[in-house]
């Protein structure tokens, strides 16, 4: 008995609580929409994709997670960038190689020379 008149007289002190905190709290105005938030591309244009500015990259979090064209265009750009870099990379491989080559031969002539 001394059980249940304890969980009445929890039950009542809860609802008015709650009731008070619906009646009487705040202005009665709905609250402000909240602006949503926008993925700020932090990537530079003018310089390449360092180790830092991945590292500072913050994608904006929304219900499900994050916003996955966010997500894509920032992975689109870093898959980009590094395309270009492994490009450029092959280029001046092949023109050191080349360089060698040349060097190679050049060399090779110019021991025949002093042989003779």
């Amino acid at each position: 008995m001394f059980m249940f008149l304890f969980l009445v007289v929890a039950l009542v002190v809860v609802v008015g609580a709650v009731t008070l905190s619906v009646v009487g709290g705040g202005d009665g105005t709905a609250l402000p929409e909240a602006p949503p938030e926008h993925f700020v591309d932090p990537l530079p244009l003018d310089r390449p994709v360092h180790r830092g500015d991945v590292e500072l990259m913050r994608f904006p979090v929304t219900v499900r997670g994050y916003r996955m064209a966010d997500v894509d265009d920032a992975l689109g750009r870093l898959a980009a960038e590094l395309a270009e870099r492994d490009a450029r990379i092959a280029d001046l491989e092949s023109a050191l190689a080349g360089a060698r080559a040349d060097l190679d031969v050049s060399l090779d002539k110019h021991t025949e020379d002093d042989h003779r």
